[in-house]
């Protein structure tokens, strides 16, 4: 952290509470360039916000007072320092929903406690949409006032251009532009005078005490309810069963008795087209950070959008014509460049990927199944969280070390490059039936760089191929 960030964090740190900092922690980066820290006084506690976006913080601050204004579950905004692109806001934890939900699972089951905690989210939900959107100030929105027609040609686009286009799939620009408009005019037509949160998602859902707290709504604008119910319920790396996607669609709708306004039954009969622009909408995501600026984590994402996509389609009945759109969902299914992002449950490659951690200073383990090939890779060319003498007695396994080497820069790149050789790999020799393939980190100790990258291969692997995979530290083993 620069000596500037640190004295403006303080400054405004003892201007809101008159303490200085006695402690500050940066928490991990996400796909924003906002920086956040956490921040302990000798009584006091904040997460102190960076970001050099200053329309951005204008809707976040503004969204922020007005819901906390009514009650709403969002952290409160405690001092801005607009001038300097900093704020402090009320700290809410580590525990986001998406975190809970892979802790509770088990063996992919989706228990009761976790359904009861999403109604709680649903119902939350609905307050911010309806009751949040009364006198709610909509000049301040970030990029938009609404989910117009422009926001959604931007969605369209990017799934057109960032996911068909690099994943091969072949189409008629023009008919599927007029698919485009049908599926626009139809969602146009719907009722679009809520709050539409934009990025309603689990890892933007906090959880303190067993009470969801919502956060990272900066993107907000006037829309349809429909809309961020679809990105709740499909949100890919939740992979919530469909049946209990049902139920809480159920749930949902069963709520809006609350509300006299609103016409359940004509948000039940457009649902699945906002279903629809929000798979797009994320695919278009995955493609642009995945294939085209090779973070390949966000590829991750893909096996679990491609089954709620084959689900629909042998599902869910459309009121609109869209024959084009629909047959280019049926060549994603079948596309070549797709073919390793199989059905989770699906038939498994016979192919294992051994990955391994090492020392250099012992050698390079040798591959036990005879092949003599695969790749070595030499992880001293990143970032050495082992110099540090807070991280000099863990692994690359402990949580400090991982969040640590998040952050930096040249890990993602080292691993970016690393998931497209392996990937690549895979596909010829499955192509080939070749049965095994050897990857080893290697490091100075085999403790630090070697295992973080060895355990984000494996579990890339897991999520993206249909591979078995096993994972042996051996200097730590």
């Amino acid at each position: 952290m620069s000596q500037t960030i640190l004295e403006l964090l303080n400054d405004l740190f003892h201007r809101w509470c008159g303490e200085g900092i006695i402690s500050i922690n940066k928490l991990p980066a996400s796909g924003s360039p906002r920086e956040y820290y956490r921040i302990h006084g000798t009584e006091h506690t904040a997460i102190g916000a960076i970001n050099q976006d200053r329309d951005e913080n204008e809707a976040f601050i503004e969204f922020s007072r007005h819901f906390h204004s009514k009650g709403l579950a969002v952290p409160e905004i405690y001092l801005v320092d607009q001038d300097r692109r900093a704020y402090l806001q009320e700290d809410l934890g580590d525990t986001t929903l998406f975190d809970y939900m892979f802790k509770v699972r088990d063996n992919g089951n989706f228990p009761e406690e976790l359904t009861e905690i999403y109604k709680k989210v649903l119902t939350e939900l609905q307050k911010f949409q309806i009751d949040g959107a009364t006198d709610l100030n909509y000049s301040v929105c970030y990029p938009r006032a609404s989910f117009d027609r422009q926001s959604m040609l931007w969605d369209l686009s990017y799934f057109k251009y960032y996911f068909l286009k690099l994943a091969g799939v072949p189409f008629s620009e023009q008919l599927l532009e007029n698919d485009y408009n049908t599926l626009i005019e139809y969602l146009l037509a719907q009722d679009t005078n809520y709050f539409l949160y934009r990025d309603f998602q689990s890892k933007n859902v906090m959880l303190r005490e067993g009470i969801p707290y919502f956060i990272d709504y900066q993107g907000g604008r006037k829309g349809a309810l429909q809309y961020d119910v679809a990105s709740l319920l499909y949100d890919s790396k939740a992979d919530i069963p469909p049946d209990v996607r049902e139920e809480m669609l159920e749930y949902y709708i069963s709520g809006l008795a609350r509300y006299p306004a609103v016409n359940a039954d004509k948000f039940r009969e457009s649902y699945y087209a906002y279903v629809l622009i929000r798979i797009m909408q994320a695919m278009g995501a995955y493609g642009f950070r995945g294939f085209y600026e090779k973070k390949t984590h966000f590829l991750q994402s893909i096996p679990y959008a491609l089954n709620d996509l084959q689900w629909i389609l042998r599902n869910v009945e459309f009121s609109i014509e869209v024959p084009t759109l629909l047959n280019v969902y049926e060549k994603l299914l079948k596309a070549p460049k797709l073919k390793r992002f199989k059905d989770k449950g699906g038939r498994k490659s016979t192919m294992t990927i051994s990955i391994n951690s090492f020392s250099y200073k012992h050698g390079i383990p040798a591959d036990p199944h005879g092949h003599g090939g695969g790749y070595v890779f030499d992880c001293r060319v990143i970032t050495n969280p082992g110099k540090l003498e807070q991280y000099s007695t863990m692994n690359g396994k402990h949580k400090p070390v991982i969040d640590y080497l998040n952050q930096q820069g040249d890990v993602h790149e080292f691993l970016s490059n690393t998931f497209s050789l392996v990937d690549m790999s895979i596909d010829r020799y499955e192509e080939r039936n070749y049965s095994h393939l050897s990857v080893s980190f290697g490091c100075t100790g085999g403790h630090h760089r070697s295992v973080f990258c060895a355990e984000r291969l494996a579990e890339h692997l897991r999520e993206s191929q249909s591979v078995r995979v096993t994972v042996w530290h051996r200097e730590l083993d």
